[in-house]
């Protein structure tokens, strides 16, 4: 059986931060149970990432570092649009890294990607080598993906577009609940299209890694299990901490501030449990009368409050003089330290599935304002399922009012609700962190992925 140190791991991710983020943690993981792990995006995507060198760095019992590739795009140009592009680069560059590997006498042992890069999966299949899916998505997103790639389940169309997914015996999905890059009214079709491609022939991946954890999903893990589908949770994988410690400073994110003591120092002043958390992440951007909206929601409602945006220009005149001390705007925060804060009290999100993990898992209550995407599905299970959210709205089209808002906070903040809330939240974030603990769940299943490499590993 091979040992540890001979197993070489080639993790390859799209250039966004949301997929970049989920593949890198990985990565620390099973470096730090030995692997040589070599983590690949483009070179746009990797000159963002805070490493220190391209050499590697060792974590724990085995090693990470980086490999980039020039996609030729200029910088303006998103990687979706040019998917194609990256394709036939990515191919060259991994194809002629795998040969390199062989003639070094290190060959590759197994490659992992993440959604929309399908085709990683066709080289490794071409060059005889194990792959995995890292799937960054929650594994019911995966299952609705599943069951609508092979028509087990009746799913909105252009002749019933307004129909409701069953999705289990208690959990039905409103036309709006459904990711809705698998609804017939999409906007961005690419991404049902990238989203699903691999999912349509899982026979060339022995293995589909899911960031979340048993206890939180074992409904749709045994579900897919029974499609004879390998489906392990390994997360959440930034609770882990064999993906943080000596490796902290080697982070995916692709803004950074120079502001992140300032925002814990200031977070440090708050009473327990008194700021309010505001972020829409990395891609949402809002329309100007939404900003408003919630601006002089926060105003009326007298919270203090951290709010994340990307431009403080849009604001209103003189909010910022006004909430002066109560409240802070920032381009960029550390969102799990602001979130495993003890001042901060709920988190307005657009529930992206890291945004929800990290917050399900740290034990903060959510107002949701999903916005397209999973985001859609996420919140109706933060919300109706676990527990532990508010509905603020449904869709990027929603436009939240401010007494809306304070309603909202006033109910996640304050009074049976908010108790109510705080205790789900709680109590996930306990079945979290049991289960990256040594021999919790999370981590058996890293453990398994390993041996399943070893057992794949081809002499």
């Amino acid at each position: 059986m091979a040992s540890e140190a001979s197993i070489h791991i080639l993790l390859v991710s799209f250039p966004a931060q949301g997929h970049i983020n989920p593949l890198l943690r990985l990565g620390k993981c099973l470096a730090a149970k030995g692997a040589s792990v070599i983590f690949i995006t483009t070179e746009k995507g990797g000159k963002n990432m805070r490493i220190t060198n391209k050499l590697a760095t060792p974590i724990g019992d085995g090693s990470l570092m980086f490999q980039f590739f020039d996609d030729g795009l200029p910088d303006y140009a998103h990687p979706l649009d040019h998917h194609k592009k990256l394709e036939l680069v990515g191919r060259q560059f991994i194809s002629q890294m795998i040969k390199n590997h062989a003639d070094s006498n290190k060959p590759i042992s197994c490659i992992i990607n993440n959604p929309f890069f399908p085709w990683v999966s066709d080289i490794a299949f071409e060059h005889n080598i194990p792959s995995a899916l890292l799937w960054t998505n929650s594994s019911a997103v995966f299952t609705i993906c599943y069951d609508y790639v092979h028509k087990l389940l009746p799913f909105p169309s252009n002749e019933e577009p307004y129909i409701d997914v069953q999705l289990n015996s208690s959990i039905v999905l409103k036309y709006n609940e459904i990711p809705d890059f698998i609804h017939p009214f999409c906007r961005y079709p690419i991404l049902g299209t990238l989203t699903t491609a691999q999912i349509k022939d899982m026979s060339k991946v022995f293995c589909v890694l899911v960031d979340t954890f048993e206890e939180l999903e074992h409904d749709f893990i045994d579900y897919i299990s029974e499609k004879s589908i390998a489906i392990r949770p390994v997360g959440p994988l930034f609770k882990n901490p064999k993906a943080n410690g000596a490796s902290n400073n080697i982070l995916g994110d692709f803004t950074k501030s120079n502001d992140d003591c300032n925002i814990i120092e200031w977070l440090n002043t708050k009473p327990k449990g008194s700021v309010v958390y505001i972020s829409f992440g990395t891609v949402v951007y809002l329309p100007q009368e939404l900003v408003y909206e919630i601006a002089y929601g926060l105003l009326d409602s007298q919270v203090t409050f951290l709010w994340a945006k990307k431009q403080h220009d849009d604001l209103p005149y003189g909010f910022l003089e006004e909430t002066s001390g109560r409240g802070k705007v920032v381009n960029w925060s550390p969102q799990e330290q602001v979130l495993a804060h003890p001042s901060v009290a709920c988190f307005i999100t657009h529930c992206g599935w890291n945004s929800s993990m990290e917050a399900l898992t740290l034990g903060v209550p959510m107002l949701t304002f999903p916005t397209f995407g999973d985001q859609l599905t996420n919140a109706k299970f933060l919300v109706d399922v676990y527990g532990v959210g508010i509905r603020l709205a449904r869709g990027e089209r929603k436009l939240v009012r401010r007494d809306d808002l304070k309603k909202c906070l006033l109910e996640v903040t304050t009074g049976e609700k908010a108790e109510t809330l705080k205790k789900n939240a709680t109590k996930l974030k306990k079945a979290a962190e049991e289960a990256v603990a040594v021999g919790g769940s999370s981590d058996r299943h890293l453990d398994a992925f390993m041996e399943d490499i070893k057992k794949h590993k081809r002499c």
